[in-house]
């Protein structure tokens, strides 16, 4: 097999672009999503020989189950599913209500699994594959202000990770890629913001909201770069389940580490001792 068939998700900027253009550069044939019919045809125009694109709304079930048929019976395999759109979204726990919790999870925790269970039967048959979940270092540890987007993407590292021992058997790998803050429009005009606000939280859930349109433009975290980074992770003989990407990112998670040994090592007695003896 010389090209892979890339499907990725939601290539109209930040990463989904770049790691987009990087597979293009590379060789390899591109099939991305876009939510808008003109974005469709204009990248079909500009990409004729290299790539496709089509409409996809990865919160309708039905839009993702035609969509995989058509592809399929189009392209007759798709080697690597990336896994990318979704949304980000602030807001203090009791600030958010409960549509605005489903359309986040709609997006980033249901249609990245809906996707991930229609392309399987595909890549069960071929005995091959390989799916990269988008995920983030807010997947690992929570922060004060990020906390549904943090459980939308906890659920997607939690079914990846018991996916990737289910499949492993079946020749199909998993990676949940884990980036740190990069400089796409994850802070600016695609973030969503909860539209309570209340005051007594506007030391954690409300600096945390401002700390990050702040940064808006500034991250540290370059796509090119990370989207190379998860290219040599699919021709690698051997990917590791995670990555994640960028200096922030190592800092977080490292501190989500020594958390949970910590817990665990002030508890240990008494989680020995809580067991018929």
């Amino acid at each position: 097999m010389n090209k892979k068939i890339w499907l990725i998700t939601g290539i109209s900027s930040g990463l989904g672009k770049a790691l987009a253009e990087s597979v293009m550069e590379k060789g390899d044939f591109v099939i991305g999503t876009f939510r808008k019919q003109s974005q469709v045809d204009e990248f079909n125009k500009k990409y004729s020989n290299s790539a496709f694109s089509i409409l996809l709304d990865i919160t309708e079930e039905q839009s993702i189950d035609r969509s995989v048929e058509k592809l399929l019976s189009k392209f007759e395999r798709i080697d690597v599913l990336v896994n990318n759109a979704g949304v980000g979204f602030v807001g203090a726990i009791e600030e958010t209500s409960m549509e605005e919790t489903r359309r986040v999870f709609e997006a980033n925790f249901f249609g990245t699994l809906k996707l991930t269970q229609t392309i399987l039967p595909h890549m069960r048959n071929e005995k091959n594959g390989h799916i990269v979940q988008i995920s983030s270092h807010g997947g690992i540890k929570a922060f004060a202000g990020f906390g549904i987007y943090n459980a939308s993407k906890f659920a997607v590292e939690g079914f990846s990770e018991a996916l990737a021992q289910e499949v492993a058997p079946l020749g199909i790998k998993v990676s949940i890629v884990e980036p740190g803050p990069f400089r796409t429009k994850f802070a600016g005009n695609g973030l969503g913001i909860a539209e309570s606000v209340i005051d007594d939280y506007s030391e954690t859930a409300g600096a945390f909201r401002t700390k990050l349109r702040s940064v808006d433009g500034k991250q540290e975290g370059d796509p090119i770069k990370a989207s190379k980074a998860i290219i040599d992770l699919v021709y690698s003989d051997n990917p590791t389940l995670r990555l994640p990407l960028g200096k922030v990112a190592l800092m977080t998670i490292g501190m989500k580490l020594d958390s949970v040994k910590s817990d665990l090592e002030a508890n240990r007695k008494v989680a020995e001792n809580a067991v018929y003896g």
